[in-house]
Protein backbone atom coordinates (compact mmCIF):
# COMPACT_ATOMS: atom_id res chain seq x y z
CA UNK A 1 0.00 0.00 0.00
CA UNK A 2 2.85 2.65 0.96
CA UNK A 3 4.61 1.72 -2.62
CA UNK A 4 1.77 2.27 -4.30
CA UNK A 5 0.66 5.64 -2.76
CA UNK A 6 4.23 7.04 -3.28
CA UNK A 7 4.06 5.72 -7.05
CA UNK A 8 0.70 7.92 -6.96
CA UNK A 9 2.28 11.07 -5.55
CA UNK A 10 5.15 10.49 -8.26
CA UNK A 11 2.62 10.29 -10.97
CA UNK A 12 0.68 13.70 -9.85
CA UNK A 13 4.31 15.62 -9.41
CA UNK A 14 4.87 14.07 -13.38
CA UNK A 15 1.28 15.95 -14.46
CA UNK A 16 1.49 18.80 -12.41
CA UNK A 17 4.79 19.50 -13.66
CA UNK A 18 4.23 18.52 -17.54
CA UNK A 19 1.47 21.03 -16.94
CA UNK A 20 3.41 23.69 -15.68
CA UNK A 21 5.75 23.34 -18.17
CA UNK A 22 2.96 23.74 -21.06
CA UNK A 23 1.79 26.53 -19.49
CA UNK A 24 4.55 28.25 -19.30
CA UNK A 25 5.80 27.05 -23.32
CA UNK A 26 2.14 28.61 -23.96
CA UNK A 27 2.48 31.34 -22.24
CA UNK A 28 5.84 32.03 -24.23
CA UNK A 29 4.05 32.05 -27.91
CA UNK A 30 1.52 34.59 -26.85
CA UNK A 31 2.26 37.66 -28.57
CA UNK A 32 3.96 40.50 -26.62
CA UNK A 33 2.73 44.35 -27.53
CA UNK A 34 -0.13 46.30 -27.31
CA UNK A 35 -2.88 44.94 -24.06
CA UNK A 36 -5.78 43.50 -25.26
CA UNK A 37 -8.08 44.96 -23.28
CA UNK A 38 -6.80 48.63 -23.68
CA UNK A 39 -7.00 48.29 -27.26
CA UNK A 40 -10.62 46.36 -27.51
CA UNK A 41 -11.64 49.81 -24.73
CA UNK A 42 -9.92 52.25 -27.16
CA UNK A 43 -11.52 50.84 -30.38
CA UNK A 44 -14.84 51.39 -28.58
CA UNK A 45 -13.88 55.38 -27.73
CA UNK A 46 -12.82 56.12 -30.77
CA UNK A 47 -16.43 54.79 -32.20
CA UNK A 48 -17.60 56.81 -29.43
CA UNK A 49 -15.82 59.87 -30.26
CA UNK A 50 -16.95 59.74 -34.47
CA UNK A 51 -20.89 59.39 -33.50
CA UNK A 52 -20.39 62.69 -31.86
CA UNK A 53 -20.11 64.12 -35.09
CA UNK A 54 -21.85 61.95 -37.59
CA UNK A 55 -24.50 61.80 -36.01
CA UNK A 56 -24.40 63.78 -32.89
CA UNK A 57 -22.96 67.22 -33.26
CA UNK A 58 -25.25 67.10 -36.81
CA UNK A 59 -28.55 66.40 -35.33
CA UNK A 60 -27.69 68.97 -32.56
CA UNK A 61 -26.50 72.02 -35.11
CA UNK A 62 -29.07 70.89 -37.84
CA UNK A 63 -32.30 71.18 -35.42
CA UNK A 64 -31.36 74.50 -34.16
CA UNK A 65 -31.32 76.23 -37.62
CA UNK A 66 -33.96 77.04 -39.91
CA UNK A 67 -35.70 74.04 -41.78
CA UNK A 68 -34.25 75.91 -45.43
CA UNK A 69 -30.97 75.67 -43.67
CA UNK A 70 -30.62 72.18 -41.87
CA UNK A 71 -28.98 70.30 -45.42
CA UNK A 72 -26.75 72.81 -45.17
CA UNK A 73 -25.17 71.71 -41.77
CA UNK A 74 -25.36 68.28 -41.97
CA UNK A 75 -23.42 68.76 -44.87
CA UNK A 76 -20.75 70.72 -43.79
CA UNK A 77 -20.22 68.11 -41.16
CA UNK A 78 -20.80 65.11 -42.82
CA UNK A 79 -18.59 66.46 -45.56
CA UNK A 80 -16.34 67.67 -42.89
CA UNK A 81 -15.69 64.14 -41.46
CA UNK A 82 -14.09 63.60 -44.68
CA UNK A 83 -11.92 65.83 -45.44
CA UNK A 84 -10.65 65.82 -42.24
CA UNK A 85 -9.56 62.16 -41.88
CA UNK A 86 -7.21 62.23 -44.95
CA UNK A 87 -6.08 65.61 -43.81
CA UNK A 88 -5.17 63.58 -40.84
CA UNK A 89 -3.54 60.86 -42.39
CA UNK A 90 -1.60 62.91 -45.26
CA UNK A 91 0.12 64.92 -42.84
CA UNK A 92 -1.92 66.53 -39.53
CA UNK A 93 -0.70 64.07 -37.68
CA UNK A 94 2.69 64.38 -38.29
CA UNK A 95 2.29 67.86 -37.60
CA UNK A 96 0.46 67.54 -34.44
CA UNK A 97 2.39 64.59 -32.88
CA UNK A 98 6.01 64.62 -34.08
CA UNK A 99 8.64 66.62 -33.47
CA UNK A 100 9.74 65.67 -29.79
CA UNK A 101 12.09 68.31 -29.69
CA UNK A 102 9.75 71.68 -31.18
CA UNK A 103 7.91 73.27 -28.75
CA UNK A 104 5.14 74.70 -31.16
CA UNK A 105 4.94 72.22 -34.24
CA UNK A 106 5.80 68.48 -35.04
CA UNK A 107 7.36 67.52 -38.19
CA UNK A 108 6.95 66.30 -41.70
CA UNK A 109 8.83 62.84 -40.72
CA UNK A 110 5.80 60.85 -40.67
CA UNK A 111 3.33 62.18 -43.66
CA UNK A 112 0.85 59.68 -44.91
CA UNK A 113 1.97 57.30 -42.18
CA UNK A 114 4.90 56.38 -43.63
CA UNK A 115 6.29 55.10 -40.60
CA UNK A 116 3.36 53.29 -38.97
CA UNK A 117 3.61 49.30 -38.84
CA UNK A 118 1.11 46.92 -38.35
CA UNK A 119 2.92 46.23 -34.85
CA UNK A 120 3.48 49.81 -34.11
CA UNK A 121 2.68 50.02 -30.60
CA UNK A 122 4.55 49.12 -26.95
CA UNK A 123 4.51 46.74 -24.45
CA UNK A 124 0.83 47.05 -22.23
CA UNK A 125 -0.05 49.95 -24.42
CA UNK A 126 -2.63 50.29 -27.61
CA UNK A 127 -1.55 49.88 -30.97
CA UNK A 128 -0.21 53.41 -32.91
CA UNK A 129 -2.84 52.81 -35.51
CA UNK A 130 -5.82 52.85 -32.82
CA UNK A 131 -4.00 55.85 -31.22
CA UNK A 132 -4.06 57.69 -34.58
CA UNK A 133 -7.85 56.66 -35.51
CA UNK A 134 -8.91 58.23 -31.83
CA UNK A 135 -7.01 61.47 -32.54
CA UNK A 136 -8.34 61.89 -36.06
CA UNK A 137 -11.90 61.56 -34.71
CA UNK A 138 -10.85 64.90 -32.32
CA UNK A 139 -9.21 66.21 -35.61
CA UNK A 140 -12.89 65.27 -37.29
CA UNK A 141 -15.01 67.59 -34.39
CA UNK A 142 -13.24 70.31 -33.78
CA UNK A 143 -13.58 72.14 -36.94
CA UNK A 144 -16.82 71.10 -36.90
CA UNK A 145 -17.77 72.83 -33.73
CA UNK A 146 -16.98 76.05 -35.25
CA UNK A 147 -19.32 75.63 -38.52
CA UNK A 148 -22.99 76.32 -36.12
CA UNK A 149 -21.41 80.13 -34.89
CA UNK A 150 -21.73 81.19 -38.76
CA UNK A 151 -24.78 78.86 -39.72
CA UNK A 152 -27.35 79.99 -42.28
CA UNK A 153 -25.30 82.49 -44.48
CA UNK A 154 -21.26 81.10 -45.00
CA UNK A 155 -20.56 79.61 -48.74
CA UNK A 156 -19.83 76.02 -48.52
CA UNK A 157 -16.32 76.74 -50.28
CA UNK A 158 -15.58 79.12 -48.11
CA UNK A 159 -16.47 76.65 -45.34
CA UNK A 160 -13.93 73.93 -46.24
CA UNK A 161 -11.19 76.66 -47.21
CA UNK A 162 -11.55 78.39 -43.83
CA UNK A 163 -11.81 75.34 -41.91
CA UNK A 164 -9.02 73.40 -43.20
CA UNK A 165 -6.51 76.67 -43.14
CA UNK A 166 -7.57 77.01 -39.76
CA UNK A 167 -7.19 73.21 -38.20
CA UNK A 168 -3.41 73.59 -40.13
CA UNK A 169 -2.44 76.83 -38.09
CA UNK A 170 -4.41 76.32 -35.20
CA UNK A 171 -5.57 73.01 -33.95
CA UNK A 172 -2.49 70.79 -34.85
CA UNK A 173 -0.06 72.99 -33.31
CA UNK A 174 -2.01 73.83 -30.13
CA UNK A 175 -2.16 69.90 -30.18
CA UNK A 176 1.65 69.30 -30.21
CA UNK A 177 1.84 72.43 -27.33
CA UNK A 178 -0.49 70.38 -25.60
CA UNK A 179 -0.08 66.78 -25.94
CA UNK A 180 2.63 65.92 -27.71
CA UNK A 181 5.59 64.07 -25.84
CA UNK A 182 9.00 65.34 -25.47
CA UNK A 183 9.43 69.09 -25.43
CA UNK A 184 6.04 70.85 -25.61
CA UNK A 185 4.50 74.48 -24.79
CA UNK A 186 2.31 73.87 -22.11
CA UNK A 187 4.81 72.12 -20.23
CA UNK A 188 7.98 73.99 -18.55
CA UNK A 189 9.59 70.63 -17.51
CA UNK A 190 12.45 70.81 -15.31
CA UNK A 191 14.07 74.14 -17.27
CA UNK A 192 10.83 76.13 -18.23
CA UNK A 193 9.93 77.73 -21.46
CA UNK A 194 8.99 81.19 -23.03
CA UNK A 195 5.16 80.36 -21.31
CA UNK A 196 5.80 78.00 -18.21
CA UNK A 197 8.25 77.84 -15.47
CA UNK A 198 9.92 75.26 -14.66
CA UNK A 199 7.90 72.38 -12.86
CA UNK A 200 4.51 74.17 -14.48
CA UNK A 201 2.64 72.33 -16.77
CA UNK A 202 -1.30 73.03 -17.61
CA UNK A 203 -3.32 70.39 -17.31
CA UNK A 204 -5.96 69.43 -20.50
CA UNK A 205 -6.72 65.89 -20.22
CA UNK A 206 -9.25 65.62 -23.02
CA UNK A 207 -8.88 68.64 -24.90
CA UNK A 208 -10.41 72.11 -22.85
CA UNK A 209 -7.73 74.71 -25.04
CA UNK A 210 -6.92 71.89 -27.52
CA UNK A 211 -10.64 71.49 -29.28
CA UNK A 212 -13.29 73.97 -27.23
CA UNK A 213 -11.89 76.63 -26.24
CA UNK A 214 -9.45 76.61 -29.59
CA UNK A 215 -13.14 76.07 -31.53
CA UNK A 216 -15.06 78.59 -29.61
CA UNK A 217 -12.66 82.19 -30.47
CA UNK A 218 -12.53 80.99 -34.28
CA UNK A 219 -16.37 80.75 -34.00
CA UNK A 220 -16.22 83.89 -32.27
CA UNK A 221 -14.11 85.72 -34.92
CA UNK A 222 -15.92 84.12 -38.06
CA UNK A 223 -19.55 85.16 -36.70
CA UNK A 224 -17.96 88.63 -36.30
CA UNK A 225 -16.60 88.76 -39.63
CA UNK A 226 -19.00 87.47 -41.17
CA UNK A 227 -21.58 89.91 -39.68
CA UNK A 228 -25.00 89.15 -38.66
CA UNK A 229 -27.79 87.00 -40.31
CA UNK A 230 -30.47 88.92 -42.55
CA UNK A 231 -33.12 89.84 -40.26
CA UNK A 232 -31.23 89.39 -36.96
CA UNK A 233 -31.85 90.03 -33.86
CA UNK A 234 -35.45 91.80 -35.41
CA UNK A 235 -36.69 88.57 -36.66
CA UNK A 236 -37.45 85.47 -34.89
CA UNK A 237 -35.11 82.43 -35.88
CA UNK A 238 -36.63 79.79 -34.04
CA UNK A 239 -35.14 75.95 -34.06
CA UNK A 240 -37.43 74.16 -36.58
CA UNK A 241 -36.33 71.02 -34.98
CA UNK A 242 -36.27 70.68 -31.48
CA UNK A 243 -36.49 66.85 -31.17
CA UNK A 244 -33.54 66.22 -33.41
CA UNK A 245 -31.42 69.05 -31.49
CA UNK A 246 -32.38 67.28 -27.95
CA UNK A 247 -31.47 63.48 -29.93
CA UNK A 248 -27.89 65.23 -31.01
CA UNK A 249 -27.33 66.21 -27.42
CA UNK A 250 -28.27 63.18 -26.13
CA UNK A 251 -26.02 61.66 -28.84
CA UNK A 252 -22.93 63.89 -27.71
CA UNK A 253 -23.76 62.84 -24.02
CA UNK A 254 -22.99 59.17 -24.63
CA UNK A 255 -19.92 59.38 -26.99
CA UNK A 256 -18.02 62.28 -24.83
CA UNK A 257 -17.71 59.23 -22.52
CA UNK A 258 -15.64 57.97 -25.48
CA UNK A 259 -14.13 61.82 -25.89
CA UNK A 260 -13.12 61.89 -21.94
CA UNK A 261 -12.36 58.55 -20.72
CA UNK A 262 -10.68 57.78 -23.88
CA UNK A 263 -8.33 59.79 -23.48
CA UNK A 264 -7.06 57.84 -20.63
CA UNK A 265 -5.66 55.69 -23.07
CA UNK A 266 -6.38 52.56 -21.01
CA UNK A 267 -8.88 50.69 -19.52
CA UNK A 268 -8.33 51.11 -15.65
CA UNK A 269 -9.52 52.87 -12.61
CA UNK A 270 -8.66 56.51 -13.99
CA UNK A 271 -10.79 56.22 -17.24
CA UNK A 272 -13.75 54.68 -15.01
CA UNK A 273 -13.14 58.03 -12.58
CA UNK A 274 -13.25 59.99 -15.62
CA UNK A 275 -16.37 58.50 -16.84
CA UNK A 276 -17.98 59.11 -13.58
CA UNK A 277 -17.32 62.65 -12.95
CA UNK A 278 -17.88 63.36 -16.79
CA UNK A 279 -21.71 61.93 -16.18
CA UNK A 280 -21.82 64.59 -12.57
CA UNK A 281 -20.78 67.85 -13.85
CA UNK A 282 -23.18 66.73 -17.20
CA UNK A 283 -26.19 66.73 -14.91
CA UNK A 284 -24.84 69.27 -12.56
CA UNK A 285 -24.82 71.71 -15.52
CA UNK A 286 -28.28 70.50 -17.09
CA UNK A 287 -30.27 71.11 -13.91
CA UNK A 288 -28.08 74.83 -13.32
CA UNK A 289 -28.97 75.73 -16.55
CA UNK A 290 -32.50 75.04 -16.38
CA UNK A 291 -33.23 76.59 -12.87
CA UNK A 292 -31.42 79.87 -14.50
CA UNK A 293 -33.46 79.66 -17.66
CA UNK A 294 -36.57 78.65 -15.60
CA UNK A 295 -36.37 81.94 -13.22
CA UNK A 296 -35.52 84.43 -15.97
CA UNK A 297 -37.83 83.42 -18.76
CA UNK A 298 -40.71 81.97 -16.69
CA UNK A 299 -40.59 78.41 -18.34
CA UNK A 300 -37.49 75.35 -18.58
CA UNK A 301 -37.19 74.73 -22.17
CA UNK A 302 -36.25 71.67 -23.61
CA UNK A 303 -33.38 73.48 -25.83
CA UNK A 304 -32.07 75.12 -22.86
CA UNK A 305 -31.43 70.99 -20.99
CA UNK A 306 -29.88 70.28 -24.45
CA UNK A 307 -27.50 72.79 -24.66
CA UNK A 308 -26.68 72.87 -20.72
CA UNK A 309 -25.98 69.50 -21.07
CA UNK A 310 -23.04 70.24 -23.60
CA UNK A 311 -21.98 73.45 -21.70
CA UNK A 312 -21.18 70.52 -18.63
CA UNK A 313 -19.43 68.52 -21.09
CA UNK A 314 -17.55 70.97 -22.56
CA UNK A 315 -16.27 72.17 -19.10
CA UNK A 316 -15.72 68.67 -17.31
CA UNK A 317 -13.44 67.14 -20.33
CA UNK A 318 -10.09 69.08 -19.44
CA UNK A 319 -10.94 67.88 -15.49
CA UNK A 320 -12.02 64.88 -16.21
CA UNK A 321 -8.51 62.52 -15.29
CA UNK A 322 -7.96 65.15 -12.41
CA UNK A 323 -10.82 65.78 -10.50
CA UNK A 324 -12.92 64.65 -7.83
CA UNK A 325 -16.60 64.64 -7.54
CA UNK A 326 -16.78 67.22 -5.55
CA UNK A 327 -15.26 69.39 -7.83
CA UNK A 328 -17.29 67.75 -10.95
CA UNK A 329 -20.01 69.32 -9.22
CA UNK A 330 -19.12 72.34 -8.94
CA UNK A 331 -17.57 72.80 -12.15
CA UNK A 332 -20.78 71.30 -14.40
CA UNK A 333 -22.92 73.92 -12.17
CA UNK A 334 -20.46 76.63 -12.95
CA UNK A 335 -20.61 75.56 -16.44
CA UNK A 336 -24.77 75.74 -16.62
CA UNK A 337 -25.32 79.00 -15.25
CA UNK A 338 -22.19 80.80 -17.11
CA UNK A 339 -22.75 80.00 -20.25
CA UNK A 340 -26.24 80.72 -19.74
CA UNK A 341 -25.72 83.72 -19.17
CA UNK A 342 -22.76 84.25 -21.95
CA UNK A 343 -25.10 82.90 -24.59
CA UNK A 344 -27.85 85.00 -23.85
CA UNK A 345 -26.83 88.08 -22.09
CA UNK A 346 -23.58 88.72 -23.19
CA UNK A 347 -24.20 88.34 -27.05
CA UNK A 348 -27.02 90.61 -26.86
CA UNK A 349 -25.22 92.88 -24.79
CA UNK A 350 -22.67 93.08 -27.50
CA UNK A 351 -24.76 92.18 -30.55
CA UNK A 352 -22.54 89.73 -32.05
CA UNK A 353 -24.74 86.70 -33.74
CA UNK A 354 -22.91 83.44 -32.74
CA UNK A 355 -25.86 81.76 -34.43
CA UNK A 356 -25.60 78.52 -32.46
CA UNK A 357 -23.84 79.52 -29.53
CA UNK A 358 -20.07 78.02 -30.33
CA UNK A 359 -18.27 80.71 -28.16
CA UNK A 360 -20.88 80.51 -25.55
CA UNK A 361 -21.24 77.21 -25.04
CA UNK A 362 -17.39 75.69 -26.11
CA UNK A 363 -15.65 78.87 -25.96
CA UNK A 364 -16.37 80.23 -21.94
CA UNK A 365 -17.33 76.69 -21.12
CA UNK A 366 -13.42 75.51 -22.04
CA UNK A 367 -12.73 78.49 -20.34
CA UNK A 368 -14.15 77.76 -16.93
CA UNK A 369 -13.24 74.47 -17.48
CA UNK A 370 -9.76 74.71 -17.95
CA UNK A 371 -9.74 77.36 -15.06
CA UNK A 372 -11.48 75.85 -12.92
CA UNK A 373 -9.16 72.49 -13.43
CA UNK A 374 -6.63 74.49 -11.49
CA UNK A 375 -8.90 74.73 -8.13
CA UNK A 376 -10.38 71.35 -7.82
CA UNK A 377 -7.43 68.18 -7.95
CA UNK A 378 -8.01 64.88 -6.41
CA UNK A 379 -5.47 62.98 -4.32
CA UNK A 380 -2.85 61.92 -5.81
CA UNK A 381 -3.48 63.72 -8.97
CA UNK A 382 -1.61 67.09 -8.74
CA UNK A 383 -1.61 69.89 -6.08
CA UNK A 384 -4.56 72.15 -6.81
CA UNK A 385 -4.02 75.86 -5.58
CA UNK A 386 -3.29 79.55 -7.04
CA UNK A 387 -0.17 78.79 -9.36
CA UNK A 388 -2.26 75.96 -10.98
CA UNK A 389 -4.55 78.49 -11.37
CA UNK A 390 -1.86 80.77 -13.29
CA UNK A 391 -0.73 77.75 -14.71
CA UNK A 392 -3.87 76.99 -16.59
CA UNK A 393 -4.80 80.95 -17.09
CA UNK A 394 -1.65 81.10 -19.22
CA UNK A 395 -2.52 78.14 -21.23
CA UNK A 396 -6.17 79.28 -21.66
CA UNK A 397 -5.16 82.86 -22.78
CA UNK A 398 -2.10 81.63 -25.24
CA UNK A 399 -4.67 79.16 -26.89
CA UNK A 400 -7.07 82.64 -27.05
CA UNK A 401 -4.44 84.69 -29.39
CA UNK A 402 -3.12 81.70 -31.07
CA UNK A 403 -6.82 80.72 -32.39
CA UNK A 404 -8.12 84.11 -33.59
CA UNK A 405 -4.90 84.96 -35.46
CA UNK A 406 -5.33 81.87 -37.35
CA UNK A 407 -8.46 81.99 -37.72
CA UNK A 408 -8.25 85.56 -39.11
CA UNK A 409 -5.72 84.53 -41.47
CA UNK A 410 -7.73 81.45 -42.88
CA UNK A 411 -10.86 83.76 -43.32
CA UNK A 412 -9.11 86.61 -44.84
CA UNK A 413 -7.73 83.49 -47.45
CA UNK A 414 -11.14 81.78 -48.08
CA UNK A 415 -12.75 86.19 -48.57
CA UNK A 416 -9.67 86.55 -51.07
CA UNK A 417 -10.17 83.23 -52.62
CA UNK A 418 -14.02 82.21 -53.02
CA UNK A 419 -15.77 85.26 -50.86
CA UNK A 420 -17.01 84.44 -47.61
CA UNK A 421 -20.50 84.90 -47.76
CA UNK A 422 -23.78 84.02 -50.03
CA UNK A 423 -25.29 85.86 -51.26
CA UNK A 424 -28.75 88.03 -50.40
CA UNK A 425 -30.87 85.91 -52.21
CA UNK A 426 -29.15 82.38 -51.44
CA UNK A 427 -29.50 83.38 -47.93
CA UNK A 428 -33.11 84.35 -48.00
CA UNK A 429 -33.46 81.21 -50.03
CA UNK A 430 -32.06 79.06 -47.88
CA UNK A 431 -28.79 77.28 -48.19
CA UNK A 432 -30.14 74.12 -48.56
CA UNK A 433 -31.27 75.17 -52.02
CA UNK A 434 -28.85 77.59 -53.20
CA UNK A 435 -25.63 75.68 -51.84
CA UNK A 436 -27.07 72.63 -52.44
CA UNK A 437 -29.80 72.10 -54.47
CA UNK A 438 -32.13 70.15 -52.47
CA UNK A 439 -34.85 70.81 -49.60
CA UNK A 440 -35.16 68.85 -46.05
CA UNK A 441 -38.53 68.76 -46.44
CA UNK A 442 -40.94 67.72 -49.24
Amino acid sequence: MSKLLSLSGVLILFVLSAQGLFAADEAAKLPSGPDPGHTAWMLTAALLVLLMTIPGLSLFYGGLVRSKNVLSVLMQCFFMTAVMSIIWVVCGYSLAAGGANNLFWGDFENLFLKNLKVESGEDGAIPESVFVTFQMTFFIITPALIVGAFAERMKFSAVLIFTILWALLSYLPIWHMAWSSGTKLFDGGEQGNPLMGPGQSAIDFAGGTVVHINAGIAGLIACIMLGRRRGYPESLMTPHNVPYTVIGASLLWVGWFGFNAGSRLAADGVAGYAMLVTQIATAAAVIAWVVVEWMINGKPTAVGAATGAVAGLVAITPASGTTDVMGALIIGLSSGAICYICATSLKRKFGYDDSLDVFGVHGVGGIVGAIMTGMFIREGAGEAGFVQVIVQAKAVVFTMVWSAIAALIALFAAKVLVGLRVSENEENNGLDQGSHGESAYS
